[in-house]
């Protein structure tokens, strides 16, 4: 029997593959927390062309955590939700982006994850990186 929600996955599915995408994990995974920052896959999908994948993620930055230097293998955007962080990226001025603000980092580029200044921070970012490397790696 399709139960409704069943149905949505197979439609989703549908929709990805005529776009020429294939979806490698449809639902949201649960959140994973360490040292105050906690990070929710909510879309992961192959492409937007061989050998690279796009993921979505909801990542929410306690007041006082910081987030190592590190680099991604492709380019990460974000948009912050909710609280305000300093984001230092190599090249840059280190700027304090607030509720509302967006960014992008360049492919391989050291940069912090931010330190949220006042508050919780939340984030919604968009990866479109290598497939099969690690999403961050420490600097």
């Amino acid at each position: 029997m399709l139960t409704r929600r069943g149905f949505a996955g197979v439609v989703g599915c549908a929709i990805c593959s005529v776009a020429g995408f294939s979806a490698t994990e449809v639902n949201a995974q649960a959140a994973v927390t360490a040292n105050g920052v906690t990070r929710t896959t909510l879309s992961r999908i192959d492409g937007p062309t061989a050998g690279y994948e796009t993921i979505i993620m909801q990542v929410k930055i306690d007041k006082g955590a910081t987030v190592g230097r590190h680099t991604h293998p492709g380019i990460e955007s974000t948009v912050v939700l909710d609280g305000s962080i300093e984001l230092p990226v190599q090249g840059r001025d280190t700027k304090v982006m607030k509720k509302g603000d967006a960014f992008q980092v360049p492919p391989e580029t050291p940069h912090a994850g931010g330190k949220p200044r006042d508050e919780d921070a939340l984030l919604l970012i968009n990866y479109i990186v290598e497939k099969g490397k690690p999403l961050a790696t420490p600097v």
